[in-house]
């Protein structure tokens, strides 16, 4: 079963198709939007990547989804499932082919860190970078039941990837804190 996109070598348009849909959210989410993120692979100079951009938006409150919904069906993204509490998903599709993956999550929420820590190690640590691009595409390759089996197979990389970045930032009162 083919994955939502096939991984591709990192295309430097990706900040540009960011930075357009940024621009849309911004006016979706008002005031209650205290910063969007370009995340995930696409986010990461010089890592391969499904060409699906991934946004985080940290709100405020997330009171107002129902109207985020609406305001994003007419942008082309539709909901997907909540990934955990106060952690809510949507997806855009453009002929058939996932192109951007938005994330919700009301401040505060552990996943604004680790999506941002992640990025920001791999954007800076070029052994951790290669090891997770050829981790990716050879689960890609190898890949038989689809989108839960790959993400499944990253999982372990990233938690023990995340837990070191941790590590090391506890130990570095300079490390930066977000």
């Amino acid at each position: 079963m083919p994955l939502t996109s096939d991984i591709t070598a990192y295309d430097a348009r990706w900040p540009g198709q960011y930075d357009r849909a940024a621009a849309a959210l911004n006016a979706v989410f008002g005031e209650v939007c205290l910063s969007l993120h370009h995340v995930g692979s696409t986010a990461v100079a010089g890592l391969s990547a499904k060409p699906e951009i991934d946004i985080l938006a940290v709100v405020s409150t997330s009171e107002s989804l129902a109207v985020w919904a609406r305001a994003l069906r007419r942008l082309g993204y539709r909901r997907g499932g909540d990934l955990s509490d106060g952690h809510h998903f949507f997806k855009r599709d453009h002929g058939g082919v996932r192109t951007h993956k938005l994330h919700i999550c009301r401040v505060g929420h552990p996943m604004i860190m680790r999506m941002l820590a992640l990025r920001d190690h791999l954007r800076t640590h070029a052994g951790d970078r290669a090891a997770y691009d050829a981790l990716k595409r050879r689960l890609a390759q190898e890949n038989r039941f689809g989108i839960a089996e790959y993400l499944s197979g990253k999982a372990p990389f990233l938690d023990v990837l995340y837990d070191r970045i941790q590590l090391t930032a506890s130990r570095d009162p300079l490390a930066r804190k977000e």
